[in-house]
């Protein structure tokens, strides 16, 4: 174990760095083709597919499927791809287990079900390390897009605009493209790199530019984004993050888990990222399981989920918490975060009262119980950000109607900044492909 950094109990460098690099491994390591051979061959290839009804992006499962088991994964990842383009990330980040494979027939017969999204991944992988870009753009059409942010939304509808001939650009804040693909998601689930690789290939379509450190209502506003193209996407997901309310969040051990997932997504050296040995994370969605199993495997001796509701109401999945409760993290249901107290090490911690569910939603019961931390990461919630007051909004978003129409002509909206559809990849891509789809036939009539 190398030398601690920091003196106040948060510390880099907790484990060595072979300890970091197996905890950090590919949580599911792809399959080889025999696997994919055996798995295919599970199929039951049904007529009805329930798994393609589960599926946000209505991928032709048993399709592509069928065609891995009769040795055409290259044909497989077209079947894929043509509804998904980002179907490599989502075969590896997607909630599988909710939503395909939940809803696939092995499941109900045997409580075992057919790896669609392991599948998934071996098809797209195999097509992408050719270096092969499956799809070719239209005859140029003369039209130009505005995309306002490169995450999966933004990337799914610019993608399908340049296959549609329209010249793409994309206005992305950060200096890398990719959104939550490349900065909010677990390092375990994504490795090598290939939220980058995907985005590299992506591109390969020609038609999209970026553009990067422009952000909405800062190097960019709506307005000249409307006079300089002929349709607007705003696909920017949610930036802000939601403020806890509570006298002590301020203090420097206290910090939002986005903020940490991304530092440590970003990083070359895993090494060198300071974490407690007693952590705390407050939140009950996957940005608050990643943070608290990453803390693990950096090498925090207790990690502790604090979630104000039950099990049951939780948005993390079953698999995300069982997961998390495989690699030592404790859950806390049904108790919320009341005071934080302490700024010295050996005085910090976190007063929690106990809750229950009434017909006005969630309240304290009077019933308290305190946990010391050295860190405490804030999971609760993100915010959009930059929204010129000239559009709608609704539940905090966006509000959009159809495929993605705002409340101004010409401006589309799709991803997690827009009302509607839950917050997850696969949805995102879904959404910007068929606000493509429907910009594409407000553009030509």
């Amino acid at each position: 174990m190398s030398a601690d950094i920091r003196t106040d109990g948060i510390v880099a460098g907790r484990l060595d760095p072979a300890a970091l690099e197996a905890n950090f491994a590919d949580l599911h390591p792809p399959l080889d083709a025999h696997e994919a051979l055996v798995a295919a061959d599970r199929c039951y290839f049904c007529h009805d597919a329930p798994c393609v009804t589960a599926c946000p992006t209505g991928i032709d499962i048993p399709l592509f499927i069928r065609q891995i088991a009769t040795g055409q994964p290259d044909a497989a990842a077209r079947t894929i791809l043509s509804q998904n383009i980002l179907g490599g990330m989502c075969a590896r980040v997607c909630p599988t287990e909710t939503l395909c494979e939940e809803a696939c027939v092995r499941e109900a017969a045997e409580g075992k079900p057919v790896l669609i999204g392991q599948l998934q991944r071996h098809a797209t992988d195999s097509l992408m390390a050719k270096g092969v870009h499956p799809f070719a753009r239209a005859a140029e059409t003369g039209k130009s897009i505005a995309v306002v942010g490169a995450g999966p939304a933004g990337l799914a509808a610019a993608h399908r605009l340049s296959m549609h001939g329209h010249a793409v650009t994309i206005y992305e804040a950060k200096p890398k493209g990719g959104g939550l693909n490349e900065y909010g998601i677990a390092a375990y689930k994504t490795v090598d790199g290939f939220a980058q690789a995907e985005l590299e290939w992506l591109l390969k379509i020609g038609g999209i530019s970026i553009q990067h450190g422009a952000a909405l209502g800062g190097e960019i506003t709506l307005e000249t984004l409307a006079e300089d193209h002929d349709a607007v996407l705003l696909a920017m997901g949610l930036a802000g993050v939601n403020a806890l309310g509570l006298k002590g969040a301020d203090r420097d051990w206290v910090r939002n888990a986005v903020d940490f997932i991304a530092e440590l997504r970003q990083t070359d050296d895993l090494s060198k990222l300071s974490v407690g040995r007693r952590v705390v994370v407050i939140g009950g969605g996957m940005t608050a399981v990643d943070a608290a199993v990453q803390s693990k495997l950096l090498g925090a001796d207790e990690v502790t989920i604090v979630y104000r509701r039950d099990r049951d109401a939780m948005p993390a999945s079953r698999y995300e918490q069982d997961l998390a409760a495989s690699r030592g993290v404790r859950l806390v249901f049904n108790a919320q975060p009341i005071e934080i107290k302490g700024r010295k090490k050996d005085r910090r911690r976190i007063v929690f009262a106990y809750t229950e569910r009434t017909g006005k939603g969630v309240r304290p019961t009077g019933e308290r119980f305190t946990l010391h931390a050295d860190q405490l990461l804030l999971a609760i919630g993100q915010t959009l950000e930059g929204a010129p007051d000239t559009l709608a909004i609704e539940g905090g978003k966006l509000r959009v109607e159809g495929a993605g129409r705002t409340s101004l002509p010409g401006v589309w909206a799709a991803g997690d900044c827009a009302s509607g559809g839950d917050d997850l990849t696969v949805t995102a891509v879904a959404e910007g492909r068929d606000a493509a789809e429907d910009i594409h036939a407000a553009l030509m009539g």
